[in-house]
């Protein structure tokens, strides 16, 4: 079988992005693939040269027909050619433009087939809205992309799978945004996701809203009016679903492996204990999507960018992750 071709975003440049793409490329840790590196070629040369690397960059328009020889990069310059340089750990609109720019031509790689799956480095949502980017993250701006309506994000991490029905929500919004047609379509989609791994009946546990589950009611009435019937339509539909589930022993089910995926109501709610567990090698990965869409699971770490310590750890899982979701085949959406 090819060796599958993945589109690496670089992210904000200003951040970890580019120093972390060039350390999970010359890695030796990654499978059989054909690495496209999009953004401007002058950041990635920056890297280089910051951590003392033999890397050569080669831009291309194009992922490479083979898996590159070691030390081989090959860039697409998303029109970023003459780009400025940016400076390291600063917020700028600048570097968000670039970002925003290399997202763009990475989704159109994976949109006409040239590339079959989508990995990105972080960016800094403030620099992306100084750009003039409207969308809160890599998510809804992917979507938009690719005309996708219905899309879930999920983390992956150590023995945990999690995907969220709200995301980038104010915690006071959650409750209205908490709704079974939204229950309904992250399950169905996280149920999908887990099928495409190979689990043929995926366990998937539903948390409730509230503490304990809304206790009968007496700690909110979600769960008796919004998550319960919308689990129990799941299950009529054949989906191994349960729940609602008091999210406080949830994931330890989940842990010791009772659950094959959770899906949660909010977003701390289900990254704080995944992000315990695998704070340096968790994945963040689009459901939905015609295509593969992962990312690590972590920011833009402006304090630390330019610097050469930033750990690839979970960029090099996230790019894993999408050789594996590559190899079996198109997404269905």
């Amino acid at each position: 079988m090819t060796a599958p071709a993945i589109a690496l975003t670089l992210g904000d440049p200003a951040g970890i992005g580019p120093e972390i793409a060039v350390k999970a490329l010359t890695s030796g840790a990654l499978p059989p693939c054909r690495p496209l590196v999009v953004g401007p070629p002058a950041a990635l040369r920056a890297a280089v040269r910051r951590l003392q690397m033999s890397a050569e960059v080669v831009v291309a328009d194009r992922p490479p027909a083979a898996p590159p020889e070691a030390g081989l990069l090959h860039c697409h310059p998303a029109g970023l050619e003459g780009a400025p340089p940016v400076t390291p750990g600063a917020v700028s609109a600048e570097s968000g433009r670039q970002a925003v720019a290399a997202i763009e031509a990475a989704v159109d790689l994976c949109n006409v087939g040239a590339c079959a799956a989508l990995v990105t480095a972080p960016i800094h949502k403030r620099a992306i809205h100084l750009a003039g980017s409207p969308y809160p993250g890599h998510t809804e701006m992917v979507a938009a992309l690719t005309d996708t309506d219905e899309v879930a994000m999920m983390l992956v991490g150590g023995p945990l799978r999690v995907a969220l029905v709200t995301i980038h929500e104010p915690l006071a919004r959650v409750p209205d945004l908490v709704t079974g047609g939204r229950i309904e379509s992250v399950t169905r989609l996280t149920h999908a996701f887990c099928r495409r791994l190979g689990i043929a009946r995926p366990r998937i546990a539903v948390a409730g809203l509230n503490p304990h589950a809304g206790e009968g009611g007496d700690m909110g009435s979600e769960e008796i009016d919004t998550i319960g019937p919308a689990v129990a339509r799941l299950v009529a539909e054949g989906l191994a679903a349960t729940g609602p589930l008091p999210a406080d022993t949830l994931f330890h089910a989940a842990y010791r492996g009772d659950f094959d995926a959770i899906v949660a109501m909010y977003h701390d709610q289900g990254l704080a204990p995944l992000k315990m567990v695998a704070f340096d090698d968790g994945v963040n990965t689009t459901l939905g999507l015609p295509f593969p869409r992962t990312s690590p699971d972590h920011g833009t770490a402006l304090e630390i960018a330019g610097k050469g310590v930033a750990r690839p750890d979970s960029l090099i899982a996230a790019i894993r992750l999408a050789c594996d979701l590559a190899a079996t085949g198109p997404a269905s959406r």
